[in-house]
């Protein structure tokens, strides 16, 4: 645009490089030791840094060098752009007929076990040249390492929202609440979800999207609660319920083998939780490798 001038860095990837390795090792000597060059090389590119930034990036420790708080700003970026860098080699590198490649997959111990280990089997029978690594975490945090190149795609509970990620439904699930013999009473007939909320509750934790979707169906119906119990896994939430330990909300289709078995019971709502569903998300920006593409074409209808 007229009148506007724009004066680009021109970016020395050498000094990131370096300044990163330092960061990482927390040593001056260890990342001359990596990088292949003397310490006296890697301090002057840290010095340089430092003055094309106009701050200081490190300071010593007696065992080495730690990052300052503009240090550790700039490492974050750093360690992105790197992560996107092997990201984009390492797709680069796969063999377009799927002999060999890896996929890096984020998704909860829930969904793994009662969702994706099928698909998986199916698929790493396939194509057994494919390496597949899976990290059991929430939804936020892995749409956290999505955006940091950590990982190809996650699986994850559905609702969110978020212009950086593709997301395709692929799984339609049901919130319930059930109990164990002890409630057994609250399933003999439909009762209001405001007088389920009167025995103990228990839910998974606040991090968790399973449990943001249930707060805001018990918002709609005017209903805060503190829970009896707060569980990080889903598994001891159903475990905790059969031992009579009270109410829980969980996903009515992993449960069905503990419902038919009569371990644990339903309770019928009048104001019904709405379905929600399971999704594959991945960065918008990035496109997939060819054995992400494939395996998503396992996953989605």
């Amino acid at each position: 645009m007229e009148g506007i001038t724009i004066d680009y860095m021109i970016i020395n990837t050498e000094l990131y490089r370096t300044f990163f390795t330092v960061a990482q090792e927390g040593s001056i000597s260890k990342a001359a030791e990596l990088l292949y060059i003397t310490q006296p090389a890697v301090s002057r590119a840290i010095q340089q840094l430092e003055e094309k930034s106009g701050c200081a990036l490190f300071f010593r420790t007696p065992r080495g060098v730690t990052l300052t708080k503009e240090g550790a700003v700039l490492y974050k970026y750093i360690e992105q752009a790197f992560n996107f860098i092997y990201l984009g080699e390492k797709k680069l590198s796969e063999v377009k007929e799927l002999k060999k490649g890896e996929i890096t997959i984020g998704v909860s111990d829930t969904i793994c076990k009662h969702y994706l280990l099928p698909h998986l089997k199916i698929f790493n029978h396939t194509y057994p040249g494919i390496h597949i690594h899976v990290t059991n975490h929430t939804t936020p945090v892995i749409t956290d390492l999505l955006k940091k190149g950590k990982i190809d795609l996650g699986i994850v509970n559905l609702p969110i929202e978020d212009g950086e990620l593709i997301i395709h439904k692929i799984m339609d699930i049901q919130d319930c609440f059930v109990a164990g013999e002890k409630y057994k009473k609250l399933a003999s007939s439909p009762v209001s979800v405001k007088d389920i909320v009167n025995y103990p509750m228990l839910l998974l934790e606040k991090d968790s999207n399973s449990r943001v979707y249930i707060d805001k169906y018990l918002a709609q119906n005017h209903i805060t609660l503190q829970p009896e119990i707060e569980l990080g896994n889903f598994e001891l939430l159903v475990q905790f319920a059969m031992i009579d330990f009270g109410v829980a909300c969980v996903i009515k289709n992993f449960v069905n083998y503990e419902l038919d078995k009569s371990l644990i019971y339903e309770i019928k709502l009048l104001e019904p939780i709405p379905p929600r569903h399971i999704g594959t998300v991945h960065l918008n920006s990035v496109p997939l490798s060819a054995a992400s593409k494939k395996f998503l074409s396992f996953l989605i209808p």
